[in-house]
């Protein structure tokens, strides 16, 4: 009997995290080992934000992630057209927390 070299992944997910967490700002950052990607929520006319969720990639992870939204940014143009570009933003980058280190 052949044994398939890759069996199906089974993932399970939460009410919690299935809700998602809004985020209109993503801040990432990165090490020789890792990037962290920090995704915010910023409410206009509100002097302070907090991060809302977290996720840490191996570079080769994040190199990963990168082209996997990359191609499903092209899907999403080819069926409902080109997404436009947004002016530059400028944000504060000390938000009031240590600085990053790894």
């Amino acid at each position: 009997m052949e044994q398939n070299p890759n069996p199906p992944l089974n993932i399970e997910i939460s009410e919690e995290i299935a809700e998602g967490s809004y985020a209109n700002l993503a801040i990432i950052t990165h090490s020789n080992a890792e990037f962290v990607i920090d995704f915010v929520n910023v409410m206009p006319g509100t002097p302070k934000s907090k991060v809302k969720s977290r996720v840490i990639l191996t570079p080769m992870h994040a190199k990963r992630f990168m082209k996997a939204l990359v191609e499903n940014v092209e899907r999403y143009e080819e069926a409902n057209g080109p997404i436009g570009d947004i002016s530059p933003v400028e944000i504060p980058m000390n938000f009031g927390g240590p600085t990053a280190q790894a």
